[in-house]
C-alpha cells in the first residue's frame, strides 16, 4: 500500500480517501505531522499542548476531508487547522499570555521596538549545533508574544511563504510581514550577546558584551 501511496499525486490521494480509502490518510499527513506540531507550538508555547492538539488537528483533518476544496494547498489547510484549535484551546483554557523578552519595549499598543539597530548576523553553523545556543534559541522563542511566535515559527521555522503564513493564520499580508520583522528583531535582541562570544564562554547567564 506504501508503494501505491507514494506513486499519486497529493490531489489524486485526497481523492482516493475521501472515496473510501482511508487507509491511505497516514500516507497524506506523513509529511506535514512535523509542521502541524510546530504550528500548535507556536500558539501554545507548551509541548504536551501542543502534542495533544496536533493530534486532535489530524483528527479533525480527517473528519472534515470532505469540506477540503483544493483552494489553497493541503498543508496550508492542515496548519489552519492546528492554529484554530490551538487557539480554541487557549481560549478555554484561559492561559495566561508568555511574557516578551525583556529586552526591548513595547508601545501602547503593545507593538515591539528593538533595543538597537544592531545588524542580525547569520548564526555560525557551527555555534548553532551547541546545546547551549539551542536551548538560548528555544527560550527565545518561548518568549515571545504568541502573536509574534506564530508568524515566526510558520515562516522561518517551517519556512511557509508569506501568503501561506497569512493564510493559516487569517491575517493580511502586510501585518504578517510586520509582526515577523517584530519577532525577528527580538530574536536578535536575546540572541545578540551570544553573537559576541558569550555562547563560547560557558556562562549560564547573558552577559551584555557589546559597548552600546
Amino acid at each position: 500500500m506504501a508503494s501505491t501511496a507514494q506513486s499519486v499525486t497529493e490531489p489524486d490521494l485526497i481523492e482516493r480517501i475521501k472515496a473510501g480509502e482511508s487507509e491511505l490518510f497516514y500516507a497524506l499527513i506523513e509529511p506535514y505531522q512535523r509542521a502541524v506540531y510546530a504550528a500548535a507550538f507556536s500558539v501554545l508555547g507548551n509541548e504536551a499542548d501542543a502534542e495533544d492538539v496536533a493530534q486532535e488537528s489530524v483528527l479533525k483533518a480527517y473528519a472534515k476531508l470532505d469540506h477540503f476544496r483544493g483552494e489553497c494547498k493541503f498543508s496550508t489547510w492542515l496548519i489552519q487547522i492546528a492554529v484554530n484549535e490551538a487557539r480554541m484551546r487557549r481560549r478555554k483554557e484561559r492561559r495566561a499570555l508568555y511574557e516578551s523578552i525583556d529586552e526591548g519595549y513595547p508601545d501602547d499598543a503593545g507593538d515591539y521596538f528593538p533595543r538597537d539597530f544592531a545588524d542580525w548576523r547569520e548564526i555560525p553553523s557551527e555555534v548553532l549545533a551547541q546545546k547551549q545556543l539551542k536551548d538560548a534559541l528555544s527560550r527565545a522563542i518561548a518568549s515571545l508574544k504568541p502573536i509574534y511566535r506564530e508568524v515566526f515559527i510558520l515562516r522561518d521555522v517551517q519556512g511557509l511563504n508569506i501568503r501561506e503564513t497569512a493564510e493559516a493564520l487569517g491575517l493580511n499580508e502586510p501585518l504578517v510581514r510586520t509582526r515577523l520583522l517584530r519577532a525577528r528583531l527580538q530574536m536578535r535582541d536575546a540572541l545578540a550577546p551570544g553573537y559576541d562570544g558569550s555562547w563560547c564562554a560557558g556562562s549560564p547567564t547573558y552577559k551584555k558584551v557589546r559597548p552600546f
